[in-house]
């Protein structure tokens, strides 16, 4: 648990995108709980063995939960962070199946619209991770930076 809970210094991009993600899940999360709710039902793929209400509901919740943290707990992003990757991971089997469902919902009418959906799963990952302060020291430690410079002025 040292490696969620190790506080790490982050870079400007890397907080902006936290912050992104926060704001960004919790306006999903309230959409959940109020007026896309429909929408959303529509989503939760038939094997589910919960009631689609519930799961709607909860996804909701726990969207905000996570959106709050990011916004809220700076310190502990690591922690949220990582936890929103594995949120956007528990959920890829739901667009997976609304995919190969066709299921139309938020103007995602067409295989292309969803597959193209499906694509931008991964990408958000990635970003839940880097809001987390992964990599260490943001991109300019993996070669990203000018000479070095980069890495002197985030780790400072």
């Amino acid at each position: 648990m040292g490696f969620l809970t190790r506080k790490v210094s982050a870079t400007l991009p890397q907080n902006l995108t936290r912050l992104a993600l926060g704001a960004f899940m919790v306006g999903a999360g309230v959409l959940h709980l109020t007026v896309a709710r429909d929408e959303f039902r529509a989503q939760v793929p038939s094997w589910v063995p919960v009631d689609e209400d519930l799961v709607v509901l909860g996804s909701g919740v726990a969207e905000i939960g996570l959106g709050l943290a990011l916004l809220t707990l700076p310190k502990h992003r690591r922690l949220t962070g990582v936890a929103l990757a594995g949120f956007f991971i528990a959920i890829f089997p739901g667009n997976i199946a609304q995919y190969v469902d066709g299921v139309s919902a938020f103007g995602l009418d067409t295989d292309t619209k969803r597959l193209v959906r499906l694509a931008f799963q991964p990408l958000l990952v990635g970003a839940a991770l880097y809001a987390a302060g992964l990599p260490e020291g943001g991109l300019a430690r993996r070669g990203g930076g000018s000479g070095g410079q980069d890495v002197e002025l985030i780790r400072g």
